[in-house]
């Protein structure tokens, strides 16, 4: 370990590793290691480079709170979370394909019935939302879960709105009935930007990209038997489906949004200005 130089810097670190108890660990941080190495003797990177990268990965740290985790937005607008998505997630033939979580999920949504309007008064236009959720062989999920969240019309998740307080809007859990279906009332899913008031929209800025989501509803479907799935259903014609700031757009996840005049809803209600409609069938995989 004396007179370590550029050259030997890597195998020693490697070999101070060489003792780790758990295999994957060592694996990991093997590979970390070399990786990272060979990124600084490529880069030649300099000392405030350096030094501006800590501080980055530090601000990116204090960003983060009970509500926003922005390690998590900079791994969605580098790609990370996408390719470890595509690497893990990886579906048979017909089952639907998931995509990024996403920063702003939270564990205490409401729960609510079949037909609940889970806006809860969220601005946006109208939205009637009918799915289903089958299995593989067509077989209806009947009691799954089926968590739901969105932005409203100004592009804004209800734990962006500090007014709201602990109030939770735009978002809900479902369960599906023997049928495997779920229905409810919500708003209009619009493209927004993701928040740029940290350190990633500072490296989103400075690498000149925009910062836009396409509209999108989330949806988290948990049935026994059955793997989970996170996906999002994306809006047709949304200007961002092929610039997505998180590389999050599948096609088979744009969904058909349908724009209706006044009048009834399909839950039977009378809606006075224009109203849109989603039908979706989620199918789930079967575990391995």
């Amino acid at each position: 370990m004396r007179n370590i130089d550029e050259h030997t810097i890597t195998d020693a670190v490697l070999q101070s590793l060489a003792a780790t108890p758990d295999a994957r660990l060592k694996e990991l941080m093997g590979a970390l290691v070399r990786h990272l190495h060979d990124f600084v003797r490529e880069t030649r990177l300099t000392e405030a480079e350096w030094q501006a990268g800590i501080e980055f990965l530090t601000a990116t740290g204090q960003k983060c709170s009970d509500t926003r985790q922005e390690f998590i937005l900079l791994s969605d607008t580098l790609g990370v979370s996408m390719l470890t998505i595509a690497l893990n997630h990886a579906r048979p033939a017909g089952a639907t394909q998931a995509t990024v979580f996403g920063p702003f999920h939270t564990a205490d949504a409401p729960r609510v019935g079949q037909g609940a309007d889970i806006a809860r008064g969220a601005p946006g236009q109208p939205l009637f939302v009918q799915a289903t959720v089958q299995g593989p062989d067509g077989e209806p999920v009947a009691g799954a879960d089926v968590d739901v969240w969105q932005a409203d019309e100004d592009g804004l998740y209800d734990v962006q709105r500090p007014e709201l307080g602990d109030m939770r809007r735009a978002r809900a859990v479902l369960r599906t009935d023997a049928r495997g279906a779920l229905r409810f009332r919500s708003i209009l899913p619009t493209a927004y930007p993701i928040p740029v008031d940290g350190p990633v929209g500072t490296m989103l800025a400075a690498t000149g990209r925009h910062p836009w989501r396409p509209a999108h509803l989330h949806f988290m479907i948990r049935a026994d038997g059955y793997e989970p799935l996170t996906t999002h259903i994306f809006r047709d014609g949304d200007p961002y489906l092929d610039s997505d700031v998180v590389f999050g757009v599948r096609s088979s996840l744009v969904g058909d949004y349908v724009e209706h005049g006044p009048g009834t809803a399909p839950d039977g209600s009378r809606v006075d200005a224009p109203f849109f409609t989603l039908d979706q069938r989620f199918v789930l995989a079967r575990p391995d």
